[in-house]
């Protein structure tokens, strides 16, 4: 029973995920962030979101340009009926009417703003920081996603090495299993040794099996991520992901306080916010603007009106506002307060997730101590546990536990690697400085 707990805790210790396919595929850890970069559906609506700021920002500012219409119009008409008011001969006598039947008038206005409230510059304000704040949100966006593939990708390495010893364990153990057949036969142990043996045997062919899976299905999330043909398997080599020196290792909150994209998202919210209030207020003002226009006319056979222009002041009050305007200030004011809020909520948020990522990096360290510690420790314990049980002078159980031991510890051993450098990434994600870490590929 303890032999057989020890195995599940050194297998089911390992939480791990992997990768499957027909055609082994490498790719570094920097060319699979860059590919998901380039490639996830993340990034790409992240980056058409963007997009649309963008436009939207420029369509405001096309409000401070000035607006021009041209008009023309061209009727028929069906012999008019004209009666003149004035001209008319005193004498009484009737001169023959013109026959009206046709009108064409010709217009082009134009009309400048001037005044509006400050409504058009704060409204260029409100999506200059809008768009700002979709740009901090993209690379939050890339972020995330970065931290994702590691996740994958430390996964399917975990995965890999977990396999890499299982397999080994296994043939040392079918080995000691076709051992036990020849010592059984001859009666030099008991049967019920020999099924110990086996029973270890066909746990780690199950621990294989589970591990297989976990692979396979990691490998799924990974290709899907990057946009890989499904059938790819991924291998991760070693020097990809454990070979490196880990640098600038952030040690308090303040590069997240401010390098985090999420929390420069918000405050350019918050600026945003400010500028609507600033728009709700502009209604108390008039608007004003200067107006201009060109007039043809032609009436067939009565009037020709050419180069009539105009030009004077427009100006406009909306006195409704006086009174119905304050519960749209409150309203975006409020609103401000909101993003206030949120700023404060998420600034805690990130203080907390900092910390906790210093503490989760430091344990990662001294474990990958202590697991190198215990693999000299358990490698020492199977030695003198196989010699006394070469000699007689310990049991099936002792041997079989010392194996399972032995086994753990290498297992803990190679996943403390990649897990601090884990834990290292996601330090450097939840300070705002995972994407810097990466080269942008050029392709």
């Amino acid at each position: 029973m303890k032999v057989s707990q020890l195995m599940l805790f050194g297998i089911f210790f390992i939480g791990i995920s992997s990768v499957a396919a027909q055609e082994k595929t490498s790719l570094t850890l920097n060319e699979a962030i860059n590919l998901a970069w380039t490639k996830s559906n993340e990034v790409t609506l992240a980056n058409t979101k963007v997009k649309t700021k963008k436009y939207e920002l420029q369509s405001t500012k096309n409000n401070q340009y000035p607006d021009l219409k041209l008009s023309g119009q061209y009727q028929r008409l069906a012999n008019a009926s004209v009666d003149f008011k004035i001209n008319q001969n005193n004498s009484g006598s009737q001169e023959p009417l013109p026959i009206v039947n046709q009108l064409m008038i010709g217009q082009l206005n134009a009309s400048v703003p001037v005044f509006s409230g400050f409504k058009i510059q704060n409204s260029i304000k409100v999506y200059e920081n809008l768009y700002e704040a979709e740009m901090a949100t993209a690379s939050q966006t890339k972020e995330e996603i970065a931290l994702r593939v590691i996740d994958y990708y430390a996964g399917l390495y975990k995965a890999q090495k977990t396999i890499e010893l299982l397999k080994e364990n296994q043939k040392s153990a079918q080995q000691r299993v076709n051992d036990f057949i020849e010592l059984e036969k001859n009666g030099i142990i008991p049967k019920n040794d020999l099924l110990k043996s086996q029973l270890q045997a066909s746990k780690i062919q199950l621990s294989l099996d589970e591990t297989n899976n976990n692979l396979k299905i990691i490998n799924f999330y990974l290709v899907t991520l990057l946009k890989l043909n499904p059938d790819t398997k991924l291998e991760i080599r070693e020097s990809d992901f454990i070979d490196f020196q880990m640098t600038n290792i952030p040690t308090n909150e303040l590069p997240a306080l401010e390098n985090r994209k999420d929390l420069e998202a918000i405050r350019f919210q918050g600026k945003a916010s400010e500028a609507n209030i600033k728009i709700a207020k502009g209604s108390y003002y008039p608007a004003i603007a200067i107006i201009g226009g060109y007039t043809a006319l032609d009436l067939s056979n009565v009037i020709t009106v050419q180069n009539a222009m105009n030009i004077g002041v427009g100006i406009s009050y909306d006195l409704s506002a006086i009174l119905k305007n304050g519960t749209l200030v409150k309203l975006a004011e409020y609103k401000f307060l909101e993003v206030q809020n949120a700023e404060a909520i998420l600034t805690d948020y990130i203080k907390v997730q900092v910390q906790k990522a210093i503490e989760d990096y430091d344990l990662a360290l001294k474990q990958n101590v202590v697991y190198g510690q215990a693999v000299e420790q358990s490698s020492e314990n199977y030695r003198i546990i196989k010699d006394k049980y070469d000699n007689g002078l310990s049991d099936t159980n002792d041997l079989l536990e010392a194996d399972v031991e032995q086994l753990s510890s290498k297992i803990n051993k190679a996943l403390a690697k990649a897990n601090t450098i884990q834990k290292y990434y996601e330090l450097l994600s939840v300070t705002g400085q995972l994407s810097q870490t990466f080269t942008i590929s050029k392709n």
